[in-house]
């Protein structure tokens, strides 16, 4: 793991330079920028997409590379539905939901199927998805407005994995459940309105 972090912060101030790099008007700022800074700037959605990592983490093989894989992919999914308008009821209850459910998952060390962990994370990928969507601007280009929130999800998937690794010993297991614990706390919070 250690020799995918230089790549990756490469990668991450790369993706940060957004239209300095390359382009300077305003498509390209609402395109990939605006959809890349979407999710990393919303707690609720950070919550949970590094929840989903840690569950992945925490799980080990092959959950490790199936929920950070499968929440992004149902994620476009469900931002395909938003930008189409298609409606979909309670899309703020079902992303605080997620980082309350998913957190909980980690803080109790749940250990489901494969298959359960994996749907329990597509359901809620479309709520996210669908609010990336709908929340894309007029002007953004959609393709690259989605490839932004993809990416970034993926970084922040990552970002759990990450600190989820330390689950290998018994210290880094009581760390990693508590991050759960913080994560679900934050999606009562999220669910509750006090956050």
């Amino acid at each position: 793991m250690m020799r995918l972090s230089p790549n990756i912060a490469a990668l991450a101030l790369l993706l940060w330079a957004g239209t300095a790099a390359a382009h300077t008007g305003d498509a390209a700022g609402a395109g990939f920028v605006t959809g890349f800074m979407h999710p990393v700037l919303g707690w609720d959605h950070v919550a949970a997409m590094v929840a989903v990592g840690l569950w992945g983490a925490f799980l080990g093989a092959p959950a490790i590379w199936v929920l950070p894989v499968a929440f992004p992919l149902v994620m476009a999914l469900g931002g395909a539905l938003g930008v189409a308008g298609f409606p979909l009821p309670g899309i703020e209850t079902g992303i605080a939901a997620s980082a309350l459910v998913i957190g909980l998952a980690v803080a109790l060390a749940l250990r489901p199927p494969i298959w359960i962990a994996a749907v329990i994370v597509a359901v809620f990928a479309i709520f996210h998805g669908h609010a990336h969507g709908a929340e894309m601007p007029e002007a953004a280009n959609p393709v690259a407005f989605a490839a932004g929130f993809v990416i970034a999800t993926g970084m922040l998937h990552l970002a759990g994995i990450a600190f989820g690794l330390l689950a290998a010993h018994p210290a880094g297991r009581v760390a990693v459940r508590s991050m759960g614990a913080m994560i679900a706390l934050g999606g009562l919070g999220f669910l509750t309105g006090a956050l």
